[in-house]
């Protein structure tokens, strides 16, 4: 069975990203934070990891960036997730009796418009994750307190759902990373991440992207990276798609040409979107 490593506890979206990719048929191991996520494959203590790298409204990880750069993991697949929230309390506690609500702050943020109008200036408490929150109802019977999260956790934690989808943004999706240590067979797949820097002179970062536009391929993400302990510098990452391997070969071969660096963090396939329009 396969070993994945996810940011979060059992019901986060971290893990819900995880079993979307690869069935239910694998085991989840819960980690702290994001870079022990990537310790946990560096160190060979896990087959895979799912990591969030960018969402619709929230925007990019920047610090995740930086950890597979650091970590040397290679991206191997991506999933997107739709992210719905619903408010849910310990079971028989009503709407009228919630004095606290407990989230991931990211979350918080995406439902302000539901708290604001049904619970006004109510007091909000910043947890790790999502189903960190669920889970603390649970363990500390806490019944003046309500938690935001997926409905996988109210199943897991045993919570009662008294409102579903309060999010404000109702196409708000998350792209998760696939990760492990070694990367694809060359000529896999339809997709690649790559990062690269320029030098510093008028047109270099123009000079690199219409290489890629002239030989038809599709740039669906451009991010810009602060490079550490390098003020004013910064690393590229750049997301392509293509319909013919050979384009793409001999684009990275004439950007090779006209960077200071790059590196290839993975070759694999496209992940689609499935878009909800509730």
């Amino acid at each position: 069975m396969k070993k994945v490593a996810v940011q979060g506890i059992k019901g986060a979206f971290h893990e819900d990203a995880a079993r979307r990719y690869f069935g239910d048929e694998v085991e989840i191991v819960e980690c702290l934070s994001f870079k022990q996520v990537c310790e946990r494959v560096d160190l060979d203590e896990v087959d895979y990891a799912v990591m969030a790298i960018e969402n619709s409204i929230a925007g990019s990880l920047l610090n995740n960036y930086a950890l597979m750069r650091d970590y040397h993991l290679r991206i191997i697949g991506e999933t997107y997730l739709h992210i719905n929230m619903n408010l849910m309390v310990l079971p028989g506690v009503k709407k009228e009796e919630i004095k606290e609500i407990h989230s991931h702050p990211i979350a918080l943020k995406q439902c302000s418009e539901f708290i604001y109008e049904n619970f006004g200036e109510i007091k909000l408490r910043e947890k790790s994750d999502t189903a960190g929150a669920a889970k603390g109802l649970v363990d500390d019977d806490l019944r003046n307190v309500a938690a935001i999260g997926n409905l996988r956790s109210a199943d897991i934690y045993g919570l009662e759902v008294i409102e579903k989808g309060i999010e404000t943004n109702k196409k708000n999706y998350t792209r998760f990373l696939v990760l492990a240590k070694h990367g694809n067979p060359p000529g896999y797949g339809n997709k690649a991440s790559v990062c690269f820097e320029v030098g510093h002179f008028h047109g270099a970062l123009a000079k690199v992207l219409n290489i890629f536009a002239e030989n038809d391929i599709n740039l669906t993400k451009i991010q810009s990276v602060p490079i550490i302990g390098k003020p004013k510098e910064y690393s590229f990452h750049v997301d392509l798609e293509w319909n013919s391997f050979e384009n793409y070969e001999r684009a990275i071969h004439l950007v090779l040409k006209n960077v200071s660096s790059l590196s290839i963090l993975g070759e694999y396939e496209r992940g689609e979107m499935q878009i909800h329009d509730q």
